[in-house]
């Protein structure tokens, strides 16, 4: 028993060594980007900064678009993403639920802005932007569905869409391109774009409540009632 113990406390001891290790790759990257340019954030030149060996980033992160990746994912993911996830997990009605995306959405989205900034403006070259991109978009596609479960239990899905195109429409409603066209190029403020983005999430997802289906749309503006005849 106490063998098992001591196994446990060096588990553990390992895994925060291994947690700030990461921190300081990391860290040290931003620190980089920011001072020397892309072009600075050599592999060795991050290890050196970090205190540690190269071997050990190309063993954690494998390369440079790995750290980056790394970067991104903690402006996108952090404490209040989990929070509002929490919060999320903790309804199971389906319109509240399309309300909570609508707001994780916004917190992404507005925390990844200084982020990608930092990247083009340190000269990441765009195969780079890209690669972070596609893999951001299915990092947040996978943790979508969750949500979507919960919404095709609920039996509230339009039929006429069914689950996968549904799925489909709720991760390119909730995209970071729908975002940057309404809140940075129109000038949205951003708790309009949440409002609007929960409402047309609704509007085009989910049946009424009576089981009468309307039909999806995606007008601009807070969605109007549709006369039924």
């Amino acid at each position: 028993m106490p063998r098992a113990k001591r196994r446990t406390y060096k588990s553990l001891v390992r895994e925060r060594q291994a947690g700030d290790t990461r921190r300081r790759i990391v860290d040290a990257t931003r620190e980089l980007l920011e001072k020397e340019g892309y072009a600075g954030m050599t592999i060795e030149a991050i290890a050196q900064r970090a205190e540690v060996s190269a071997q050990s980033v190309y063993a954690i992160f494998k390369s440079k678009t790995g750290i980056l990746a790394e970067l991104l994912d903690q402006s996108s993911f952090g404490v209040d993403y989990e929070s509002l996830v929490k919060q999320a997990l903790g309804t199971t009605d389906p319109e509240a639920r399309l309300k909570f995306a609508a707001r994780i959405a916004r917190q992404i989205h507005e925390s990844q802005i200084a982020t990608f900034d930092l990247l083009r403006g340190a000269g990441v070259v765009a195969p780079e932007l890209a690669k972070l991109e596609q893999r951001r978009e299915c990092v947040r596609y996978e943790r979508q569905e969750s949500t979507m479960i919960l919404l095709r239990d609920s039996r509230r899905l339009r039929p006429e869409l069914g689950y996968q195109s549904a799925r489909d429409v709720f991760w390119t409603l909730t995209g970071r391109d729908v975002y940057r066209m309404l809140v940075r190029e129109r000038g949205w403020p951003p708790q309009k774009y949440q409002d609007w983005l929960a409402d047309i999430l609704i509007e085009t997802l989910l049946t009424r409540k009576s089981n009468r289906a309307r039909r999806p749309t995606l007008r601009l503006g807070k969605p109007q009632a549709i006369s039924q005849t």
